[in-house]
């Protein structure tokens, strides 16, 4: 696939989805006016992976039309935005490093949580020192997370030290 520069219309859309699914401000935090380097679909030409530059930073899925973010995505939002305005989860500093390397993330684990968290959204986890640690999807809401002593709270997709996983 080659990748082209996006539209204005492309880079519109793109940013929507962002700030739907990742919060407000989003959208420009991920995806800036210039470097942006686009993938379409051979079949149904829809946009399928967003580039920086050499990197990729989200690909955007088609099963659900949202995105899942890479790393490199996830750095991006943790130093353009607020991080109280983040879907993100804080882990214990002891544990982070098995998260780091793609362990999932057990409720038992979690220090905070951001309240508007749902199944299935994607989630960025950082450590007590506001480190970037993995990219996941979240397994259980805000409150069943913080009220759970037991269970997957997050499913690891990119630890920082690990490959991506399918889930």
């Amino acid at each position: 696939m080659e990748a082209t520069i996006p539209t204005p219309f492309e880079l519109r859309k793109i940013r929507m989805i962002a700030d739907y699914q990742l919060g407000r401000g989003a959208g420009e935090a991920l995806f800036p006016k210039r470097g942006l380097r686009l993938t379409h679909s051979k079949r149904t030409g829809r946009i399928r992976h967003i580039y920086l530059g050499d990197k990729l930073i989200a690909t955007l899925r088609p099963k659900d039309g949202m995105f899942a973010l890479t790393i490199h995505g996830g750095e991006r939002l943790v130093k353009k935005m607020p991080l109280k305005e983040l879907p993100m989860v804080t882990v214990r500093n002891d544990v982070a490093q098995f998260i780091r390397e793609g362990g999932n993330l057990f409720c038992k684990h979690l220090v905070s949580v951001s309240p508007g968290i749902r199944p299935g959204d994607e989630v960025i986890v950082l450590d007590e020192d506001h480190r970037l640690v993995a990219l996941g999807k979240a397994f259980l809401g805000a409150d069943e997370m913080k009220t759970s002593k037991t269970g997957v709270a997050v499913k690891t997709r990119w630890g920082i030290e690990s490959s991506p996983k399918k889930n």
